[in-house]
């Protein structure tokens, strides 16, 4: 349905927070000019969690919902939804009412005028505040984004998703991942709430797994897309060090009449270091063609796929 809005809601043992959810999720879409579904995806919930959405289901005409069969994740969660969702605009919001319902409105807006993502800049007071400033000013610094928060909920035409590739984890880089390729970032303020049902999911672990994460998706946008000259760069330096060591390691054998065993076994290090970081070069620009080749198939892939449902909708229509 065209200027449709999917809210893909992830749920892991939120059983306490889905009638609550739904009903502000109903006043939500009866206040709105635009048209809304709910999408949840229960991630492998041990509790009631599905049971409730179930009930909510029958309850509501606008839930849709897809049930993994034990937990995989919030971006394989995410991924699920996405296939599930029937809209134009694509909006992830967590289960737990921390965000409410009520401020999704605020958050789609910027995309039906000329925003492609919209990220939310969290409001008021929680727990891991210092946590998330340090880790959001670094992505800043890093990726050169100047929105000032990429942990919030988000907002993003379908579209998007079909242009980036999400791997575990890499859900909240989905904002870096758009900018990288050329959409047009927005940001909205959205206040968050104190959770009153349920626990947090997030671990202490989650901090030093999303540095490494934000290292790897710095890489791939950086250094893989020309490794040859990365790595070629850092070749040629080792080569030349280790030239320029051999002449040192030449002095002092034939001009002074010295042997230095270690500085012939440090050249041999600089220049074997330098071949190999050549052949890593060839080797990465290898799989790097192969990726852009797979990009370019999977795009072809969807512009099929949408043909075909256009063409299954008008068949529809007019049968």
């Amino acid at each position: 349905m065209k200027d449709l809005v999917s809210v893909i809601v992830p749920a892991l043992n939120e059983e306490g927070n889905i009638d609550e959810f739904c009903r502000q999720f109903d006043q939500m879409t009866k206040n709105s000019k635009r048209s809304y579904e709910l999408v949840y995806v229960d991630d492998g919930s041990t509790d009631g969690t599905w049971d409730r959405i179930c009930a909510a289901r029958e309850k509501y005409g606008f839930i849709r919902a897809r049930r993994h069969p034990f937990n995989l994740g919030l971006t394989d969660a995410l991924k699920s939804g996405f296939s599930e969702a029937e809209g134009d605009i694509y909006v992830f919001y967590p289960a737990d009412l921390q965000y409410k319902p009520e401020d999704i409105p605020a958050l789609v807006e910027p995309l039906f005028h000329g925003a492609d993502v919209t990220t939310g800049w969290k409001q008021g007071k929680y727990e891991k505040r210092f946590v998330s400033s340090v880790y959001n000013a670094l992505s800043r610094k890093i990726f050169g984004l100047k929105v000032h928060d990429l942990n919030s909920v988000k907002a993003f035409r379908a579209n998007v998703v079909k242009d980036v590739f999400l791997r575990k984890d890499w859900h909240r880089y989905l904002v870096v991942l758009a900018a990288d390729q050329g959409y047009r970032i927005d940001e909205v303020k959205i206040p968050l709430y104190d959770r009153v049902w349920g626990k947090s999911k997030y671990s202490f672990w989650r901090i030093p797994v999303g540095v490494l994460d934000m290292l790897a998706v710095k890489t791939q946008l950086s250094f893989l897309k020309k490794p040859l000259l990365f790595f070629g760069l850092l070749g040629s330096i080792s080569f030349i060090l280790g030239f320029l060591i051999g002449l040192v390691a030449i002095y002092y054998r034939f001009v002074e009449g010295i042997g230095l065993r270690p500085l012939l076994y440090l050249v041999i290090l600089l220049v074997g270091a330098g071949m190999g970081l050549f052949i890593l070069g060839f080797l990465a620009e290898g799989l790097a063609s192969i990726k852009e080749e797979l990009g370019a198939v999977r795009r072809k892939l969807d512009i099929l796929e949408s043909d075909v449902d256009l063409d299954n909708k008008k068949k529809k229509m007019l049968g």
